[in-house]
């Protein structure tokens, strides 16, 4: 068999490695060469910076994004296609005419049902995080602050108009359910969009462009919230420090449900630091927070390019939708005693618990099934295999069906908002949950 000479193989069948017109600038001194990442090939190796501060370009993106190539020193004998490569390495994210080249790109902006009125340069901007690209006019940070509002006031009011008797704390834990960043993440999934390993100006718009952290190096390097609350901050965790609470200066601190409406956010959380490394040059991110700026921010760029009633409709169809059954989020610690306060409150009878029917009391197995009663009114009923289980569970069952009275037509203020919009009805606003 003939031997091949791979050394004269087209320059496109050939890795960069073993490209011979490379040998020659493997010989630059490492003090010029800069790293983007911790395997550089090299052809990254070759290519000069003498300046750090503005990332070089080429015509690609044009003269409106602010990229020059200033800074970049390519040898003359490169070819065009290498420059071209070069350049796009050193970018931190795609430029922005490669989203119309994208097939993943258009397929996700096919996927959505999104109408030619919102770019698709803008849906690429929505899959830049902030740690991939530290620059506001290219990162998705602004479309993601107003698409965390938006999801926000549409998901707040949607729970409150529909059960307006529900505690604070059931109200927070719908809210995460419904727009958490745990539920985003499982949209951004949902919606075929994929993790980028490494961000850079060379990778396909269509992939979610950010920096992972190493949770190897959390758990390691886990600060103590209540002896370094700065380091947590730092770290990226929750803290009450920065909070703007009357006692985060205190280490033995009480947080109630008032000040979690107050000073903390959408889901009752403690707000939680800049992002690991923000001080530094490179920042990282949980993949949580990246998906969850993302879907974000593509709400963002539906209610600036399509208006309030598309965005509305991109909510409903995408957010609202999902069935949560909200009876499941109760945790009652003595329903008993939290149903004879009920009860007082409301000026209704006290409740005694009465037996409805059993069956096999001698067995193994009995049934019990037991009505709670004020007055002439049962409340609710339970079935156990003991009188007391019985009653509890009847209890449960009346606190239940008193939280989650909901009204025949629920309507948002949202829908109020435009010049042909029907006149506002006031909803019920109750005075809140039993304080025992």
């Amino acid at each position: 068999m003939k031997a091949l000479r791979l050394l004269r193989w087209s320059g496109s069948v050939l890795s960069p490695r073993t490209r011979p017109c490379l040998f020659h600038l493997l010989q630059q001194p490492l003090s010029n060469r800069r790293f983007l990442s911790a395997a550089a090939s090299p052809l990254q190796q070759a290519i000069q910076y003498q300046g750090q501060d503005q990332d070089p370009g080429d015509d690609l993106w044009g003269s409106s994004q602010g990229h020059k190539d200033d800074d970049l020193t390519i040898p003359e004998d490169m070819p065009q296609s290498l420059q071209k490569e070069a350049r796009l390495r050193a970018l931190p994210s795609p430029p922005i005419s490669a989203a119309k080249s994208s097939a993943k790109l258009a397929a996700l902006h096919a996927r959505l049902s999104f109408s030619p009125r919102l770019p698709i340069e803008s849906l690429a901007r929505c899959l830049v995080d902030a740690t991939a690209d530290p620059n506001p006019d290219f990162n998705n940070t602004s479309l993601a602050i107003l698409g965390r509002d938006l999801y926000s006031y549409y998901t707040s009011e949607a729970i409150l108009c529909r059960y307006p008797r529900l505690p604070t704390a059931v109200v927070f834990a719908a809210m995460a359910a419904y727009v958490g960043p745990k539920t985003l993440t499982q949209i951004t999934k949902e919606w075929g969009v994929e993790l980028v390993a490494e961000p850079g100006g060379e990778v396909d718009p269509g992939y979610l462009q950010c920096r992972r952290e190493d949770s190897m190096l959390i758990r390691k390097h886990s600060p103590n919230s209540d002896t370094d609350p700065t380091s947590a901050v730092e770290m990226g965790q929750p803290t009450i420090a920065g909070a703007n609470r009357p006692n985060s200066d205190q280490k033995t601190w009480r947080r109630g449900v008032s000040s979690m409406t107050v000073y903390d956010d959408e889901f009752g959380e403690l707000v939680k630091g800049s992002a690991r490394g923000a001080k530094s040059k490179e920042a990282t991110t949980t993949v949580e927070d990246a998906c969850a700026r993302f879907v974000q921010a593509v709400m963002g760029a539906v209610y600036l390019h399509r208006g309030k009633n598309a965005a509305k409709l991109f909510f409903k169809e995408h957010i609202l939708s999902r069935h949560l059954n909200v009876g499941k989020m109760f945790e009652f610690k003595q329903p008993t005693r939290d149903l004879s306060k009920l009860c007082a409150r409301e000026g209704f009878e006290s409740p005694v618990a009465r037996i409805l029917s059993e069956t096999g009391r001698l067995s193994r197995h009995p049934v019990f099934i037991v009505g709670v009663f004020a007055g002439r009114e049962k409340l609710g009923e339970g079935a156990g295999s003991s009188l007391n289980e019985a009653r509890i569970r009847a209890a449960v069952g009346a606190l239940k069906g008193w939280y989650l009275y909901s009204p025949l037509e629920v309507r948002v203020p949202s829908d109020v908002e435009g010049a042909n919009a029907r006149p506002w009805k006031p909803v019920l606003v109750d005075i809140g949950e039993i304080i025992v």
